[in-house]
């Protein structure tokens, strides 16, 4: 009955999480596991690295005043960007309490990382109190209404002329190998039951839609597609809203 273990990972968790990825971000021994470069770099196809270092890019270019790095990841994405950083902190949260305790292990100084524990898609942070969001593999882990609320908060928390880094798979790969080949996209969509969602969602979009409430607009500053666009890198930024707010297809409660 090992589909029901995921019961006990539900403190505090998001359904979807505890169903669909205890075995991934919430399972200590898997946790220990999965944290490995060797891992990391084989689920993302040997791109993990070349990810990692255009994200630190992208980063070098946003503004830098308050980053909040929406939730933990695994491999060495953490530490690097509080070097960016320095001497500023690094803000992070993430809902699974495992998982920011990995985070603060990995901290020569602990006092550099500020770790809270939240909900992404229901933020305790105050509007506008951010310079920089980076999300890195978080969105196609969602179904499509958490994502809904998270890309919310997230331009809910950005100030005007703050940058967003969204690290993701790209659209659709319709002629990418591995989505052509029948076994590996069944592995990657079984592994993943809400990619499928997000390779159809133009987050571009969805963007602007939440972000007309708090007259704001979302604008691409720079795209760089890895692994013949199988994987991107994305800097979005907030802009004040220039045209009426358009009506979300979202709705959000």
């Amino acid at each position: 009955m090992m589909f029901k273990f995921y019961r006990y990972f539900r403190d505090g968790i998001p359904e979807y999480l505890a169903h669909h990825y205890w075995w991934a971000y919430l399972w200590p021994r898997a946790v220990w596991f999965f944290d490995h470069q060797m891992i990391i770099s084989a689920i993302l196809f040997g791109q993990y690295q070349k990810l990692m270092n255009i994200t630190l890019a992208c980063l070098k270019k946003a503004p830098l005043e308050r980053v909040l790095q929406l939730t933990c990841v695994y491999g060495s994405l953490t530490p690097n960007l509080i070097k960016e950083l320095n001497p500023s902190k690094l803000h992070i949260t993430d809902v699974a309490t495992v998982q920011l305790n990995l985070a603060k292990q990995k901290m020569v100084e602990e006092t550099k990382l500020l770790a809270t524990r939240m909900n992404a898609e229901c933020l305790a942070y105050k509007s506008d109190s951010f310079s920089t969001i980076v999300l890195f593999f978080l969105l196609h882990e969602m179904p499509h209404q958490a994502r809904c609320h998270t890309l919310k908060e997230c331009v809910r928390t950005l100030k005007t002329g703050g940058s967003l880094l969204i690290t993701e798979y790209g659209p659709l790969p319709t002629r990418h190998c591995l989505y052509r080949f029948p076994l590996s996209r069944w592995i990657i969509t079984r592994l993943e039951p809400f990619l499928d969602s997000f390779w159809c969602e133009d987050i571009e979009t969805l963007l602007n839609e939440v972000a007309a409430p708090f007259d704001k607009r979302i604008e691409i500053i720079s795209h760089h597609q890895i692994f013949f666009s199988f994987y991107s890198v994305t800097e979005y930024r907030v802009n004040n809203s220039v045209k009426e707010g358009r009506s979300s297809c979202c709705r959000l409660s």
